[in-house]
């Protein structure tokens, strides 16, 4: 498999970092919501996991804005925070438009499917979003076959790889429903979106002395990925 090289004049521009300092911004941002969340319940003792996701029942409906935001205890969040943060950082870097329509669609999307197909409990965490988003970053970067890309694809299986058994339902009082609805969902939607976000690549002087031999190489190593 032939692995593209970004434009290092690309990655390392003024407007790649602004881009990366937005994403952790951003992502933070969101990470600091679930935790106000969190410590507002912890301390207050408001119950709020009741508001969490019930399958297939009409009160559950809530748990669709809700389900990311609430969690049971501080091992549960503290679980979640490190991957959130990593996951969309990366997903809001190296793919800013297509992440401006995927993250909406696994936020909602993941406690939708399980909404319809989880088994009739209490289901809440971030666990949904965070497989999803864990799910599209790796299988975005198989699909561009660049080497940035690539390489976050490999980092993610190295450091969340295990993660996989979460989709599975080996644990009681875990919600693999939501674990495994976040992976289809971002699985799909990084197909969905693969063509978007494609950093310029890297330019060598013999292609520009050479444009027909230069453009029969593009044409055979991007036929399979463009239409």
């Amino acid at each position: 498999m032939h692995l593209e090289r970004p434009d290092p004049a690309y990655t390392a521009s003024k407007r790649a970092r602004r881009n990366f300092g937005l994403a952790v911004r951003l992502t933070a941002g969101f990470v600091a919501v679930i935790w106000a969340v969190f410590l507002l319940d912890l301390l207050a003792g408001l119950d709020l996991a009741r508001f969490g996701l019930r399958p297939r029942e009409a009160a559950g409906l809530l748990g669709l804005v809700t389900t990311p935001l609430l969690h049971a205890n501080l091992a549960h969040i503290a679980s979640n925070t490190f991957p959130l943060f990593v996951g969309g950082v990366a997903m809001l870097f190296l793919y800013p438009n297509s992440a401006l329509k995927a993250l909406p669609m696994i936020y909602v999307g993941s406690a939708a499917l399980a909404w319809l197909i989880a088994r009739s409990s209490l289901h809440i965490g971030a666990s949904g979003l965070v497989y999803g988003i864990l799910a599209y970053v790796f299988v975005a970067g198989v699909l561009r076959r660049d080497l940035r890309s690539v390489g976050v694809s490999l980092l993610i299986w190295f450091l969340y790889g295990s993660l996989l058994w979460g989709v599975l339902p080996l644990e009681s009082g875990v919600s693999w429903e939501l674990h495994a609805c976040g992976a289809i969902i971002g699985i799909v939607l990084a197909i969905v979106f693969r063509h978007q976000d494609l950093p310029p690549m890297k330019r060598y002087d013999w292609e520009d002395e050479f444009p027909d031999e230069a453009n029969d190489l593009d044409d055979n190593r991007f036929g399979d990925r463009w239409p």
